[in-house]
């Protein structure tokens, strides 16, 4: 059998991505072999694609919001049978040992993490390759398991722009009697107003346009705040538990700060980079309020995502594109022209 698959990858920083023929390893003893039937598109894929972070090897087949079903399995694998439907999100392996890995952080390894693509395999040293592809081979502590509820389509943006959001909301405890707020509508925004929602906070939306208000509440929000109102912004001082901030680009969190309750805490999810304009501490340091980034999630984290969102029946809201449009889909999403997460149909690559 062979183990060539049609897949997607850049080649260069500049050269749009097109078609690629990838060797997939054969199963090792703890391997899950996964039929690709659908693959989310991030904004991580088009900075990695592009080499906008500097670090890109070339040629990369992007991709980790994999869902499909699993075709075969390694001898030792016990999680899995053959027929699951399963996921794959952004890491495929880590050390197993550190303090972080002990604790189910994978995504925080201390040795690095082996992300799904564009990483280096642990065993046999070759680059990762990720979901923009007909198959994937992944050690099954890295694959987790998709409710058979939930639509399969829907499901796949859960693997990234799910846990990202679900993580800060399980760090501050969030539930009933809480009051969450979220910068921005997109990718991540719009997960991160569902998932509170779901949890019984008490969910708000800053945006900077006034057009977003019908669809935040669709998606959960019960309050709108226009960030560019000092008004509207005097009038939320002192409310919000957690504001998980997905921003993806440099912004002012200064406004976003006094915001917060006692021992309130804004969480970066979105933006990584220096702060401009520098943050004023006073007001954290007076409040003792706090700033913390968080990265993705664990397996058992996503995991417990994914069975979440099978209870409360909740996907991420996407726009079906066939492989061949990655590449204008890379447009719009720098346009942020999406509602709200491209997501490949992987039926289109192998009928192509």
């Amino acid at each position: 059998m062979s183990n060539n698959v049609r897949a997607y990858a850049a080649t260069s920083t500049t050269s749009p991505l097109g078609p690629y023929t990838l060797a997939r390893r054969a199963p090792r003893n703890d391997d899950v072999v996964i039929d690709i039937l659908y693959c989310g598109v991030c904004h991580s894929d088009l900075h990695f694609a592009r080499n906008d972070w500097g670090w890109t090897s070339y040629p990369v087949v992007p991709g980790h919001e994999i869902v499909g079903r699993v075709i075969a399995v390694g001898a030792g694998v016990s999680k899995f049978k053959v027929g699951d439907a399963v996921g794959v999100g952004c890491l495929v392996d880590s050390c197993g040992h550190c303090v972080a890995c002990e604790q189910g952080q994978e995504q925080h390894c201390k040795e690095g993490p082996t992300f799904t693509y564009g990483g280096v395999d642990r065993i046999d040293g070759t680059p990762t390759h990720g979901g923009y592809s007909e198959k994937v081979v992944v050690k099954q502590d890295f694959v987790v398991r998709v409710p058979d509820n939930l639509d399969l389509k829907g499901a796949a943006p859960l693997l990234c722009a799910g846990i990202t959001t679900w993580s800060p909301l399980k760090d501050a405890n969030i539930g009933p009697g809480k009051k969450v707020a979220v910068v921005g509508l997109g990718g991540l925004g719009h997960m991160a107003l569902k998932l509170a929602n779901a949890l019984g906070a008490e969910v708000t939306l800053f945006t900077r346009s006034p057009g977003k208000e019908a669809d935040a509440r669709r998606l959960g929000a019960h309050h709108v705040v226009l960030s560019t109102d000092p008004e509207q912004m005097a009038a939320v001082a002192g409310q919000f538990d957690l504001i998980v901030d997905t921003v993806p680009y440099v912004h002012d969190l200064n406004p976003y700060i006094p915001t917060l309750t006692f021992k309130g805490k804004l969480t970066l999810v979105g933006y990584l980079g220096p702060l401009e304009p520098a943050l004023n501490t006073m007001p954290m340091v007076v409040s003792g309020q706090s700033l913390s980034g968080s990265l993705i999630g664990g397996i058992p984290a996503t995991q417990e995502m994914l069975d979440f969102c099978g209870v409360h029946n909740i996907s991420s809201d996407i726009e079906v594109i066939k492989m061949e449009e990655i590449n204008d889909a890379y447009e719009r999403l720098l346009k942020a022209d999406v509602k709200y997460r491209f997501v490949i149909d992987m039926a289109s690559l192998k009928q192509g």
